[in-house]
């Protein structure tokens, strides 16, 4: 009975949300020490203190395939399906990084392409380190940004079959998803406008005569002929400075646009062959 799902759940693609688990993993979380002892009657306001209490993650290690407490979490949250908002704030928490980490893990079980994209993107600039731990039962360091690339990019994650989503591409094609704009670019945006900022010279101070009377005019005229010469001087030098700043941008930009759209391909490419492996399978079966 306490390993069923809620009542008022809702199917998870068609199916019950436990079921995104396999069944022979789903079956040893229930055995698990962890999950009898610590996820029994687990509601989700109380789900957060445990999430906060993580620190590691992974899928299942060791020769009879024990769960790891973070997997144990993520079925309890496909059990009792805590609300969106509740899920956003996980991915949004910038103070317990394994928190954001199992509320990315969720999103990209159950939310839909488009929220996937929109709630984990932003997490490919966190650069922190995550403990995480293999099927040996060892411990590696794998950084944030690598983990949500893995839940975005790869089939299966911490032994878990990821679902489907669409490709970034297609949504940008019907106008769903903003095209998108690397940190790197964003970054060289604001170098070149600080660099413009600090080209900005301080007012040169004029010399004062002593002898105002006498001086004046002739100390007026050098001033003038000074700044005007000083001031199209700067002018050139900072109009050449903008140009090359322009150009380098500019090949910044068409290099990103250029990897960018060989990586959309080469995404495309392995799709079909990957289709065209499984209808080969089929056919032999």
């Amino acid at each position: 009975m306490a390993n069923r799902t809620v009542k008022d759940a809702k199917s998870i693609r068609g199916t019950n949300p436990q079921y995104l688990v396999e069944k022979i993993i789903r079956s040893r979380i229930y055995d698990s020490k962890y999950w009898k002892e610590e996820c029994f009657a687990l509601t989700a306001e109380l789900l957060v203190d445990k999430a906060m209490e993580l620190r590691f993650l992974g899928g299942v290690f060791g020769g009879n395939i024990k769960p790891t407490p973070f997997l144990c979490l993520v079925l309890k949250m496909l059990q009792i399906q805590p609300e969106k908002d509740i899920i956003v704030e996980f991915i949004k928490n910038e103070e317990f990084k394994y928190v954001r980490a199992l509320g990315a893990f969720y999103m990209r079980l159950t939310g839909t392409s488009l929220d996937c994209y929109r709630y984990l993107e932003p997490l490919l600039n966190d650069y922190r380190k995550l403990r995480k731990q293999n099927r040996q039962g060892q411990f590696e360091l794998v950084h944030m940004d690598e983990f949500i690339d893995d839940l975005l990019r790869e089939e299966r994650t911490c032994d878990i079959i990821l679902p489907r989503i669409q490709k970034r591409y297609v949504l940008e094609e019907n106008n769903e998803l903003e095209a998108k704009i690397s940190a790197l670019e964003d970054d060289m945006d604001d170098n070149l406008e600080s660099s413009e900022e600090e080209e900005i010279p301080s007012p040169i101070e004029r010399p004062r005569a002593d002898d105002y009377d006498r001086d004046r005019d002739r100390y007026r005229d050098r001033d003038k002929r000074h700044s005007r010469s000083d001031k199209k001087e700067r002018l050139r030098s900072r109009s050449r400075s903008r140009s090359r700043d322009r150009d380098r941008r500019d090949r910044e930009r068409k290099r990103e646009k250029e990897r960018y759209k060989d990586r959309r391909d080469r995404d495309r490419d392995r799709d079909r062959e990957r289709e065209r492996r499984r209808d080969r399978d089929r056919l032999r079966h």
